[in-house]
């Protein structure tokens, strides 16, 4: 039987997270030929998960601008990937989620006529303004797609009501718990991966600690605003500290510069790697969030989350009782985050709550997948 090429294609940090996971499953998968090519939409986030995952890329675009736009970028994206496929000709191409690059890799693909896997397929809001653009992006890649790996059974339905084969459709669970243990794994037997937060740590000790992540375009403007006027409220009180790895787009810090200043409760640093995310999440009481991953993450680590959006794709965290939607309205932000600080029962309510995305087993059910199709 003849070897099966597949290309993998990512560019952000979150794609890496949850395909480094599957790269190594296809690369232990017989009959299976794996090559990366990485469009390095988030450069510097993106280096890091590479280093960690020991993954290589084979391929490197490098093709993020200062303040690009989205349809320029969209243009580069999908004339570079089209270069690539032209040379690589693979018998499939895998993309991952809901960016601009999985977009732009999906449709190079179906302008060739190459079969594409989507991981994490399924994922709808219900608002194609929220979030914005991803949303979008997943649509446009579920009609193209040969096989979708759905992360959870209300993904695959969704998948259903779009009129897609559901014996294209896989429930596999999200391949970003396969990372999470894999992760945890390597700091356990490699502590100084995740060192860095020692000092934080000790800082904070005694405090319930929160730890904030926000970076969506829906979010800037009065959204941004809200949400820094409430965290400065939070950490106003002498019992919470605040860790905040700041997302490097400048439409985030210059709102938090304004509002929270030098707070002294409020930890603001780089953006983390992998590990030591994994580790700020281990340290932290609980989380709040406008990210799409985290909410996925922290329940596997047993943190209440809190969703700073109207809407989310991932509405099986809310169901479940791991995630709770609060928008950017400032006083819901803070009621809802001073009631899991204060009420222990309402805090133990989410925190034993059943984690919906995964049980770590997704990627090789998807190389399983992958290798039968070849075999057919």
């Amino acid at each position: 039987m003849a070897t099966q090429r597949v290309l993998v294609i990512f560019g952000t940090r979150p794609e890496a997270i949850k395909l480094f996971p599957v790269v190594r499953a296809l690369q232990a998968t017989a009959d299976i030929a794996v090559r990366t090519c990485v469009t390095a939409q988030h450069r510097g986030l993106l280096d890091q998960v590479l280093g960690i995952a020991q993954l290589r890329p084979d391929i490197d675009l490098d093709l993020m601008e200062p303040g690009q736009s989205l349809d320029r970028l969209t243009a580069r994206l999908l004339t570079g990937l089209g270069e690539v496929l032209d040379a690589e000709r693979p018998d499939l191409v895998m993309v991952q989620g809901d960016t601009a690059t999985a977009m732009a890799g999906a449709l190079a693909a179906y302008y060739r006529r190459i079969p594409v896997a989507h991981v994490e397929a399924g994922l709808r809001s219900g608002d194609i303004y929220h979030p914005w653009p991803e949303e979008v992006n997943r649509r446009i890649v579920a009609p193209i797609a040969r096989d979708h790996f759905a992360p959870t059974e209300t993904a695959a339905a969704a998948l259903r009501r779009e009129n897609i084969d559901p014996a294209t459709i896989h429930v596999t669970g999200n391949t970003v718990i396969d990372a999470l243990h894999w992760t945890r794994e390597r700091i356990k037997d490699e502590p100084g991966l995740a060192a860095g937060l020692g000092p934080l740590a000790e800082r904070f000790t005694g405090k319930q600690i929160v730890l904030v992540t926000t970076h969506r375009r829906e979010n800037f403007g009065g959204g941004m605003a809200a949400i820094a006027r409430s965290i400065r409220r939070i950490a106003d009180r002498d019992d919470v500290a605040v860790l905040f790895p700041m997302h490097p787009n400048p439409a985030v810090a210059a709102v938090m510069d304004e509002v929270l200043n030098d707070h002294p409760h409020v930890a603001r640093i780089e953006p983390l790697d992998y590990p030591h995310f994994i580790a700020a999440l281990d340290l932290s009481d609980l989380v709040l969030t406008d990210s799409g991953g985290v909410q996925e993450e922290a329940p596997a680590l047993g943190k209440p989350v809190l969703v700073m959006r109207e809407t989310t794709e991932r509405p099986e965290g809310v169901e479940a009782g791991t995630a709770r939607l609060v928008g950017t309205d400032e006083e819901r932000i803070v009621s809802e985050i001073f009631t899991l600080l204060d009420d222990k029962a309402a805090y133990a309510a989410m925190a034993r709550a059943h984690n919906p995305f995964g049980d770590g087993h997704a990627s090789a059910r998807i190389a399983g997948v992958v290798a039968n199709a070849g075999r057919s």
